[in-house]
């Protein structure tokens, strides 16, 4: 197979999304390639880009027959780009929600591999029609903020530099670059929410357009940061703790920082515990009629002043 590397644009907007995303640094990368025109296209543009800085992995979860054979499709074309590559694989078969279960797996491997490798990023290859299925997934389920922020560019390690492309130019990168993609038949699969929104995308004539679908997303996360900001706020100025209580002064706090501080109190009372967004409004109603409302374990006690503490615990 011959490899012809991709055009320049292409490979300065992805330089340019590296640096962007990197800091400016000569950062190395670990690429999470799967075999799919999304991760291949990542690596081609990465190995034209900064062949030196990086290496590559392809999680191989069990869960298809199928799914060994693509990982050696992966690791042979690496081997003719001279990249390193790694195959991974789960300690323990994936049960329950596949989707999430596989999920978790795949990013613990690929930290490990991050750290075991001493790589500081990992690449994944998230791309503008992925964020424009995942926003209209969280607007149909009702999402906030947060959820409307969609893929997110970055979160610690994790980058996502291919949120700049969208499919169809990553298809262009593999067709121009001699590399047929492999085709996952999991991605037929309408069982899947993001499936079925993918396939109605493809179906209906509608207005949405991927690049938009970004920006969207992007102004979503700026909101999302600028709203964790007032809430550290917030909590430095109006929570303090009196015995096994911990008090807020919510009066004058807008109704979104006051559900952000309230998730905050709630958690630090019982960690781990989120109640979801409709049993937090009716509580934060409650709060503010001077009620009493019990959200899990935590007591909560509206008035002047809001109080929260653990609940008594229940005798058998």
């Amino acid at each position: 197979m011959q490899v012809t590397p991709p055009n320049g644009p292409a490979v300065a907007a992805f330089s340019e999304a590296i640096e962007r995303l990197t800091g400016g640094k000569d950062a190395s990368l670990l690429l999470a390639v799967s075999g799919g025109p999304d991760s291949l296209s990542m690596l081609l543009l990465a190995h034209a880009a900064m062949p030196e800085r990086i290496c590559s992995a392809t999680v191989d979860h069990g869960l298809r027959p199928e799914a060994a054979d693509e990982a050696e499709f992966v690791a042979a074309l690496c081997r003719k780009l001279r990249v390193s590559h790694r195959i991974l694989r789960p300690s323990t078969p994936i049960t329950g929600n596949l989707q999430s279960e596989a999920r978790a797996a795949r990013y613990a491997l690929l930290h490990a591999q991050a750290d075991v490798a001493g790589y500081d990023f990992i690449a994944t290859a998230h791309h503008a029609d992925d964020q424009l299925e995942t926003v209209l997934m969280r607007i149909a389920r009702g999402s906030g903020i947060n959820g409307l922020a969609g893929v997110r560019v970055r979160q610690g390690r994790i980058i996502r530099p291919m949120l700049a492309f969208t499919k169809t130019e990553l298809e262009e990168i593999c067709g121009h670059s001699g590399v047929s993609p492999i085709r996952d038949p999991s991605n037929e699969d309408d069982s899947f929410d993001r499936i079925a929104m993918r396939q109605w995308l493809a179906s209906t004539p509608h207005p949405f357009d991927a690049h938009r679908a970004v920006r969207t997303a992007t102004a979503f996360a700026d909101a999302a940061e600028a709203l964790e900001w007032a809430t550290n706020r917030a909590w430095e100025s109006c929570v303090t703790a009196d015995g096994d209580s911990v008090i807020l002064d919510s009066y004058s706090l807008p109704k979104e920082i006051q559900r952000r501080v309230l998730l905050r109190i709630l958690d630090r009372i019982q960690p781990g515990y989120v109640p979801r967004g409709d049993a937090l409004d009716r509580a934060r109603d409650t709060l503010i009629k001077g009620g009493r409302q019990l959200l899990g374990d935590v007591q909560c006690e509206g008035g002047t002043l809001w109080r929260f503490r653990s609940a008594p615990r229940r005798q058998l």
